[in-house]
C-alpha cells in the first residue's frame, strides 16, 4: 500500500473559532511549560501557530483516510490557521509508525496525535515524545505510555449495540435459541477489539450459544473469510443464525464465505458490522449486512484538534456538550477523556444518520449495483 509518510500542511486564512458541532471551548492565554514530569515544552500560541503531527494506523478500514484525516485537517484549520501538519499512515505496521512517528519528532512536532497500530508497542512513543517535551493526545485507540489526553468512542458500548441489534435481528426471524451464532472480533493487538468483545459478550453470555469465535489479526476481510469457512465445516451452514462481525471491511470477507456455501442473499443469517463505510451500508439495503456502528468521525477528528491545540498552548479545554471523563490506561494512569456514542444503523435510519450527516449522499450509496433496491427506489 502506498500513502505512508508525509504529508505537509500549512494553514492559511484568518483566525476562526472553533466549529459549531465540537461545541469544545479553548480559554485562557498561559501556554504550556511541562509534558508529563520529563520533558519541557516550549510556549505556543495560535496565532504564531505551531507543529502538529498525526499518525493513523491502517488501510484496512476505510475510514482514516476518507474521514479522519480530512475532519481533522479541516478542524485543525479552523482552530489554528497558521498551524503546520504532518501526516502518516502506518498500514497496519508497528515498526512503520515508531519510524513515522520518531521522524516527525526529529522534525519538532509540537504535539502529536496518535491512533495506535498496537496500543502496548506505542508506549515506546508516547514515551519518547514525553521526554522531548512534546504531549500526545491518544486518538481513537487508547495508546499506552501516558497520553495526555484521549477521545475515541464508547468502546465496550459499542459491543453491546452490535450485540443487542443481533439479539433483536434473531427475534424478528424467530431464530433465536435454534441455532448457533459465530463471532468473529478484531484484532487482538487493538485495544479497542477488546472492548468491542467484552460488551458484545455482556449482551450475549446466557442469551444465546456461542458456536465459534475468533480474533482475526489486522482486522483482515481475508482472514475474517478463512475463519468464517471454518465456522461452516464445523458448525454446519444451516446451524449459524447468526454472525456478530466486529467491523464492516469484515463482515463483507464473511458474506463471502456464507455465500460460497451456497447460502442465498434470502437466507442469510444476520451479520452486523461496525464503522459505516459506504459499501457496509450498501450492503445492508441489499438486505446482504444486518446492521453496522455508525461513528460520528466528524466530531471525534474536531475534538483530538481542539485537544492538540489545548496541550500545545496550555489553554483550558472545556468539554461543552461533551463529557470530560478520566479514563485508565493499562498503567493505570488516568487520562482525561471524551468518549461519544454509537448508533445502530439498519435500514430504516440510514437516512437519519450517515445520510443527514452528510457522510454519504443518496447519490453515492444508490450506485448501479443498487439502484434497483427498495431503499434507493424510495430515495430516488
Amino acid at each position: 500500500m502506498t500513502r505512508r509518510f508525509a504529508t505537509h500542511q500549512k494553514f492559511t486564512g484568518g483566525l476562526a473559532a472553533a466549529t459549531a458541532s465540537l461545541a469544545l471551548l479553548v480559554s485562557g492565554c498561559s501556554a504550556l511549560t511541562t509534558s508529563g514530569e520529563e520533558g519541557e515544552q516550549t510556549e505556543h500560541t495560535v496565532e504564531e501557530g505551531f507543529h502538529v503531527g498525526l499518525l493513523l494506523p491502517e488501510l484496512q478500514t476505510a475510514r482514516y483516510e476518507a474521514f479522519d484525516r480530512p475532519f481533522f485537517e479541516e478542524a485543525l484549520g479552523e482552530l489554528c490557521p497558521n498551524c503546520e501538519l504532518s501526516y502518516a499512515n502506518a498500514d497496519q505496521d508497528v515498526d512503520e509508525q515508531q519510524t513515522q512517528a520518531q521522524a516527525m519528532l526529529t522534525d519538532g512536532v509540537d504535539v502529536l496525535v496518535l491512533g495506535a497500530v498496537d496500543s502496548q508497542a506505542a508506549a515506546g512513543t508516547v514515551n519518547e515524545a514525553r521526554s522531548q517535551g512534546v504531549p500526545v493526545v491518544a486518538y481513537d485507540r487508547l495508546a499506552e505510555g501516558g497520553a495526555d489526553m484521549y477521545v475515541s468512542f464508547d468502546n465496550h458500548r459499542v459491543g453491546q449495540v452490535q450485540a443487542q441489534a443481533l439479539l433483536e435481528a434473531l427475534e424478528q426471524n424467530g431464530t433465536t435459541g435454534e441455532g448457533e451464532i459465530v463471532m468473529i472480533n478484531g484484532s487482538p493487538t487493538d485495544p479497542n477489539a477488546g472492548d468491542f468483545k467484552a460488551g458484545a459478550h455482556e449482551i450475549f453470555d446466557g442469551q444465546v450459544e456461542i458456536g465459534q469465535e475468533f480474533d482475526t489479526p489486522d482486522w483482515s476481510p481475508d482472514e475474517a473469510n478463512s475463519q468464517m469457512e471454518g465456522a461452516i465445516t464445523s458448525l454446519g451452514v444451516d446451524e449459524i443464525v447468526g454472525v456478530y462481525s466486529a467491523n464492516d471491511g469484515m463482515a463483507s470477507g464473511i458474506i463471502s464465505a456464507l455465500r460460497s456455501a451456497g447460502v442465498s442473499t434470502e437466507d442469510l443469517p444476520p451479520v452486523t458490522g461496525q464503522d459505516a463505510e459506504l459499501h457496509g451500508i450498501q450492503r445492508i439495503i441489499a438486505g446482504e449486512q444486518y446492521m453496522t456502528v455508525y461513528k460520528a468521525i466528524r466530531p471525534e477528528a474536531e475534538i483530538a484538534a481542539a485537544m492538540a491545540v489545548s496541550l500545545a498552548t496550555g489553554e483550558e479545554l472545556e468539554a461543552g456538550e461533551y463529557t470530560l471523563t478520566d479514563v485508565e490506561d493499562a498503567n493505570g494512569e488516568a487520562v482525561p477523556s471524551i468518549l461519544l456514542e454509537p448508533i445502530s444503523v439498519t435500514e430504516e435510519n440510514i437516512g437519519d444518520t450517515v445520510i443527514s450527516d452528510g457522510i454519504y449522499s443518496i447519490e453515492d450509496i444508490c450506485t448501479a449495483d443498487y439502484e434497483d433496491t427498495d431503499f434507493c427506489q424510495e430515495a430516488l
